[in-house]
């Protein structure tokens, strides 16, 4: 690697957390690029690209997302491009998140067989899950990886992990 590469990630790396947080957002807006909701797999051709801890973090933020503003159970009706389901379960074990890992394994064999083939007319996730009387295994998954997401300092269980992450193997999210 070129001194200035090293450089610039140990200054990234002396940062605290939130600093830390900044510098793979940063990252990420650069080189994780396309859109994410598209179901052609082109989102997930361009993660493949990345260094093995930058890719599972541009997969597994999306699940943050869907954690904080829904539920894992929706997350598939909105990410359930199937590269992209696989990259973000992969994410999950190589950022040391198994828990969350398994959750997500369970929603996803709960919900991307009733999500298949479904249409505008079918609803949303939750109501394709009322109608097929699975609404209360959804909700005991939902429930369980609320409690992971949530199991850290008070805040992101996923976000937390970049950071610990970053600091134990800053080659494979800065890789040139």
């Amino acid at each position: 690697m070129n001194e200035a590469f090293d450089a610039q990630h140990h200054q990234a790396l002396q940062k605290d957390d939130a600093g830390l947080m900044e510098e793979i957002l940063a990252l990420l807006t650069v080189r994780a690029v396309g859109d994410p909701y598209s179901d052609d797999g082109s989102f997930a051709a361009t993660l493949e690209s990345l260094p093995s801890g930058l890719r599972a973090m541009s997969a597994t933020h999306w699940l943050d997302i869907s954690l904080t503003l829904d539920s894992i159970t929706w997350h598939f009706g909105n990410f359930g491009e199937p590269h992209l389901v696989a990259l973000t379960e992969a994410g999950l074990h190589e950022l040391g998140l198994h828990d969350l890992a398994g959750c997500f394994r369970e929603a996803k064999e709960l919900m991307v067989p009733l999500l298949a083939n479904r249409t505008e007319a079918d609803g949303d996730p939750y109501e394709i899950l009322e109608r097929k009387d699975l609404e209360a295994e959804g909700d005991i998954i939902d429930r369980k990886a609320w409690e992971l997401h949530e199991s850290g300092s008070g805040k992101s269980l996923i976000y937390e992990a970049w950071t610990r992450y970053t600091r134990q193997h800053p080659e494979l999210v800065f890789g040139e």
